[in-house]
């Protein structure tokens, strides 16, 4: 069998930019805010001084964010050669934060075509960080303004959708454009494409459930971590917190396309990936000492999995190369990676 090398613009990923601005805080950080240890949350006006006051830490460190295009960004380190194999979208305002993040995505060898506005400024996200464990805080401003008519639906815009082979779209992009959501979903399913969702936090299968659920159907790899799989399945009313039993529900969920059968993706720390058909897959081991910073370690485990699944790989070796991925990233502060990976 030859594997396809992945053309340029073959993975599309869509979502919210963000500037992450990380620190090492202290419990009392945590509290004041009351923030948990380990969460993601959207900013509200109470969170609006932690910004301001992250950034006078001592050792704080800017790294180009936003859940989806970490991932993108790690398929196409995987990848490598040819550049460009990943599209990105996303709403970004019209200053600093914005030119880096379009430096960074240049650097990345992403293909990120950004939305530019002048009313809201470039979204930042405060990753909090105590120990191993990071509460991730974002202020969406700019990736909160989106615009499918202004963007996605420009002819120049969508035939790079139509040119992509396998899309992700994080879930966190609900609370911003479910009609862009459903656009590339339909898009993926009519024409038998495979279309990748993620639940990336609890919140937004508790309050966001209706866009969840409407996008569902057309969702042909679900991911998610071991919370989030928990946290979806009461609000749906599964009654059971077996993880593997989630993972099969979830993949007898409705589905448009019949050709494809939904492959549900569970990761859980350091304990087996879940993945459907319902199989357990080692993590790799790695020392305590050696994690210096788990936020990102979702988007990589993502972004690997993608880099092997556009080069049309069987569902082992994506989930291989999703756990390299994260096993990488664990090891460094921010979703920042080596110039090259060591994958075989």
């Amino acid at each position: 069998m030859v594997l396809a090398t992945p053309s340029q613009n073959a993975l599309f990923g869509m979502g919210n930019p963000l500037l992450d601005i990380s620190a090492v805080v202290d419990k009392d950080f945590l509290d004041k805010y009351g923030l948990k240890p380990n969460d993601q949350i959207l900013a509200e006006e109470k969170h609006k001084a932690l910004f301001d006051e992250i950034v006078k830490k001592s050792k704080v460190e800017y790294h180009a964010g936003g859940s989806t295009q970490n991932s993108v960004k790690i398929a196409q380190w995987m990848i490598q050669e040819p550049h460009k194999v990943a599209t990105f979208f996303g709403c970004i305002g019209t200053d600093h934060f914005g030119e880096i993040l379009k430096q960074k995505a240049a650097e990345a060898h992403v293909d990120a075509h950004y939305y530019e506005q002048s009313q809201e400024p470039t979204g930042t996200c405060a990753a909090c960080i105590t120990g191993d464990n990071r509460s991730l805080v974002a202020n969406l401003a700019a990736a909160n303004c989106y615009n499918k008519e202004k963007h996605l639906d420009v002819d120049s815009n969508w035939s790079l959708v139509e040119k992509a082979r396998v899309y992700y779209i994080a879930g966190f992009f609900l609370t911003v454009s479910p009609e862009s959501i459903l656009k590339v979903a339909k898009h993926a399913s009519d024409n038998n494409k495979i279309f990748g969702l993620n639940l990336s936090a609890p919140f937004i299968s508790q309050f966001f459930k209706e866009p969840l659920m409407k996008v569902m159907p057309y969702v042909d790899i679900i991911f998610g971590n071991e919370t989030e799989a928990a946290t979806f399945a009461k609000e749906q009313g599964f009654e059971t917190e077996d993880i593997a039993e989630i993972a099969r529900r979830v993949q007898s969920l409705p589905k448009v396309n019949k050709n494809r059968q939904r492959i549900v993706v569970f990761t859980q720390g350091r304990e087996d990936t879940v993945a459907t058909v319902v199989k357990m897959f080692p993590v790799l081991d790695i020392d305590q000492n050696d994690i210096v910073d788990t936020n990102g370690a979702g988007d990589a485990f993502v972004g690997g999995f993608l880099s092997e699944l556009v080069q049309e790989k069987p569902l082992e070796e994506c989930i291989r190369a999703g756990h390299y991925a994260a096993n990488v990233i664990i090891r460094r502060v921010g979703c920042t990676f080596p110039e090259k990976p060591d994958f075989h």
